[in-house]
């Protein structure tokens, strides 16, 4: 599986698959990264790439030091599924 690339410029997370880009939006505050959606391909879903996609989101962000605050639908679910991440989310 290919890293995820951290895009400063646009404010996400990308993954690059085989036909496409899945990614990550995020707003960045001191500490805490806020993910607002994810997206995979169309032609792509459905693979287990969005759970991938979350997943090495949060590895970074765990090794920036970082909490995060899930304001995506899909990404909250991922992380309420996986409770070795539960350790990242921000008290707001």
């Amino acid at each position: 599986m290919n890293a995820i690339r951290d895009n400063k410029e646009s404010g996400r997370y990308e993954l690059n698959l085989e036909g496409g880009v899945a990614f990550a939006d995020y707003r960045l505050s001191p500490g805490i990264v806020t993910v607002t959606h994810t997206e995979v391909p169309r032609a792509l879903r459905g693979r287990g790439l969005g759970a991938k996609l979350s997943s090495a989101v949060l590895d970074h962000i765990r090794s920036q030091g970082l909490k995060v605050i899930p304001r995506c639908g899909y990404f909250a679910g991922f992380i309420r599924e996986h409770p070795e991440y539960h350790d990242l989310l921000a008290s707001h």
